[in-house]
């Protein structure tokens, strides 16, 4: 076996499976290019009327750069970024931070009293306290024994009051009165803007109907669940729905 190593500058035979650098190595000290090259006049030559221009060599050397090499690139988000599962982008980009889990409860209590108390008071007419006493329920199987027309009339006043009132201040700035006291407003999760009269309601609805009609202690419970695990929203059933988030409003 022969000791000789290749003359200098010589390649020595390559593997065909051998992965291949990702740019070619510099040309030798010198600007010569390395014996064995391309020969004299070679459109991949050094010669001047080169149509990859005055430098020659490799179209994808290192003179003219590889029209697939764009250079350093910066490392993607961490964990994908917020808009990994919407295209890549982050729609949150620009906007305020998601709101804390805690001040939208505060928030929700905060409207729930705001409705719930007109609600008691005129529930009044409807001899509902009274019905109370006599039974011993609570205000929900209060409502559910009234018969015949006053409990349709009330249990519509209730879910008008709730949806309305959701849906109108919503679509006016984004806020309702818990949510202004809160520092919270509920924004488009495309472009962080006030969400539509049709989104509202269609917010509002999912919110409220299920939890007057047949859920009132479950339904708020599994929006509450989703909203503390979803990530990377935040989003409970009704902001899945409108396509909405909650944000803190800047101080």
């Amino acid at each position: 076996m022969s000791n000789d190593q290749p003359p200098p500058g010589q390649p020595p035979e390559e593997d065909p499976f051998l992965k291949r650098p990702h740019e070619p190595p510099p040309p030798p000290s010198g600007g010569q290019p390395p014996p064995g090259g391309p020969p004299p006049g070679s459109p991949y030559g050094p010669s001047d009327g080169s149509p990859y221009g005055p430098s020659g060599g490799d179209p994808y050397g290192s003179s003219g750069g590889s029209p697939y090499d764009k250079g350093p690139q910066p490392p993607p988000p961490y964990g994908g970024g917020y808009g990994a599962g919407y295209g890549g982008t982050d729609p949150l980009s620009g906007m305020p931070p998601l709101a804390e889990s805690g001040k939208r409860i505060v928030a929700r209590i905060i409207d729930w009293l705001i409705i719930a108390i007109p609600l008691a008071i005129i529930g009044i007419p409807f001899d509902i306290y009274s019905r109370a006493t006599e039974n011993g329920n609570d205000f929900g199987d209060t409502v559910n024994s009234l018969n015949g027309g006053s409990q349709l009339v009330f249990q519509l006043i209730t879910i008008v009051a709730y949806v309305a009132y959701d849906t109108v201040m919503t679509a006016r700035n984004g806020q309702t009165i818990g949510k202004k006291l809160m520092k919270l407003r509920v924004a488009m999760l495309n472009d962080g803007s006030t969400p539509p009269m049709s989104q509202s309601l269609l917010r509002a609805v999912v919110l409220w109907l299920p939890a007057l009609i047949c859920c009132a202690c479950l339904w708020p419970l599994l929006i509450l669940i989703l909203i503390l695990v979803d990530k990377p929203y935040k989003q409970g059933l009704h902001d899945k729905a409108a396509k909405t988030v909650v944000v803190s409003v800047p101080r």
